[in-house]
């Protein structure tokens, strides 16, 4: 059985804090002790809070670039577009100050992962974290030492999708587990042998938290149980399509 258990009763995070020390303290009063293959799923913006990883609007001078961007969208706060500007490697797609663009690790998502929700402060914006990947090991180091068993940790973040309506939570960071499952050489109920077949587990169990990780939730994190994964050095890069196979680049 899979079992999904939100973490709650985390305090208001903020640069320094140590999230592994608070997660324990949480599942401490649950009564929770993790055990072997667990998978503590947590999303970004608690890793990103405690990393420091948020930007005062009342710092920012937005670019000519940033200026123009918006001048046809009232709505759009040119110094937030100016930060997305920061966090970009390349911009996919821009239009009336809406950006589609790649970041530093190869994400494609809107606005480089920059969002003013549940940031704490009218004039700040919450950035993602620079290495998602780093992040989930030490976490998942900390957990193990501490709880004497082999686990995953996933650092998620909701995104649009091409073609789809509605937002879904990726894993942007990953440890302890494999974030694809090559299903290639088994075969199905045919005894056909799967050629191309290879699953994206990571994102799979993180858009399975994310259904109880809903904005207005409090919920930063969630306890996945039952899901039977081998123990790997995993990496949320191994999500990236590679550009020479990607056809819509």
């Amino acid at each position: 059985m899979l079992s999904l258990v939100p973490i709650r009763g985390l305090p208001i995070l903020g640069a320094g804090d140590d999230l592994a020390a608070l997660l324990i303290e949480a599942f401490d009063r649950d009564g929770t002790r993790l055990a072997e293959k667990d998978i503590v799923v947590v999303c970004q913006k608690a890793v990103s809070k405690v990393e420091g990883r948020t930007v005062d609007l009342r710092t920012v001078t937005p670019s000519s670039f940033a200026l123009r961007a918006t001048s046809e969208n009232p709505d759009k706060d040119p110094r937030i577009v100016e930060v997305v500007l920061r966090e970009t490697k390349r911009i996919v797609r821009m239009q009336g100050g809406h950006l589609i663009v790649e970041t530093g690790p190869g994400w494609v998502c809107a606005n480089a992962g920059v969002d003013s929700s549940n940031s704490g402060a009218h004039d700040t914006v919450i950035l993602l974290p620079v290495d998602p990947d780093r992040s989930a090991k030490r976490l998942a180091e900390t957990l193990q030492e501490h709880y004497g068993v082999c686990l995953s940790v996933l650092i998620t973040d909701t995104w649009g999708r091409p073609w789809r309506q509605g937002l879904v939570d990726f894993a942007i960071g990953v440890a302890g587990m494999s974030a694809l499952l090559d299903l290639r050489g088994s075969h199905d109920l045919d005894g056909r042998e799967l050629q191309h077949t290879v699953v994206a587990q990571a994102d799979g169990l993180a858009a399975a938290a994310g259904l109880l990780m809903r904005k207005s939730a409090g919920v930063p994190a969630v306890l996945v149980r039952g899901y039977d994964f081998d123990v790997a050095d995993g990496s949320a890069a191994e999500l990236v399509r590679p550009k020479e196979s990607d056809l819509f680049r």
